[in-house]
């Protein structure tokens, strides 16, 4: 009988996110997931200054570079990494709850989950990612990613678990 990962040890989760949070309801909300996701597994947020970004697009790329140097220090050898990218594959509820569980089944420990900044992940950062995962071909505000990821990981463990959500 396979081992689920309560019993191979609780997962660690890390988001890697660009930018400070300043609205008190993402903040909240963020707050919120955070403290469902506790009987779960270990959730660790992890947030890396953003560079100010000119209206030239000139610097686009130098700005990516150096916001992902920052993201890529956060990632501990031997990590799951996942990238939120555009280009990614888009995947329903149900189907990142297995990815996800599948990861704990076959002994991952640490998985961590990037959201870029305003201008998104430097190749560098796209290239160390094991699998680039995609929400949607909208753009959103990397703030309120924060929260619908973390929401989607919450709706994940309810389904590996056998508990009802929302449909």
């Amino acid at each position: 009988m396979g081992k689920n990962a309560g019993e191979t040890g609780i997962v660690k989760i890390t988001v890697i996110a660009v930018g400070k949070i300043k609205e008190k309801f993402y903040t909240d909300a963020i707050a919120e997931y955070s403290k469902r996701l506790s009987r779960y597994c270990r959730l660790e947020v992890i947030q890396v200054a953003d560079e100010k970004t000119p209206d030239g697009a000139s610097e686009e790329r130098q700005i990516k570079e150096k916001e992902g140097s920052r993201i890529l220090a956060q990632i501990k050898d031997g990590a799951y990494v996942i990238a939120l990218a555009v280009q990614g594959t888009m995947l329903s509820s149900e189907q990142l709850a297995s990815k996800l569980n599948k990861l704990g089944l076959d002994g991952q420990s640490q998985i961590v989950l990037i959201i870029g900044g305003s201008l998104g992940l430097s190749d560098e950062v796209l290239k160390r990612a094991d699998y680039h995962l995609s929400f949607s071909p909208m753009t959103f505000p990397h703030q309120l990613m924060r929260v619908i990821l973390l929401e989607q990981i919450y709706r994940s463990y309810r389904i590996i678990s056998g508990e009802p959500y929302h449909k």
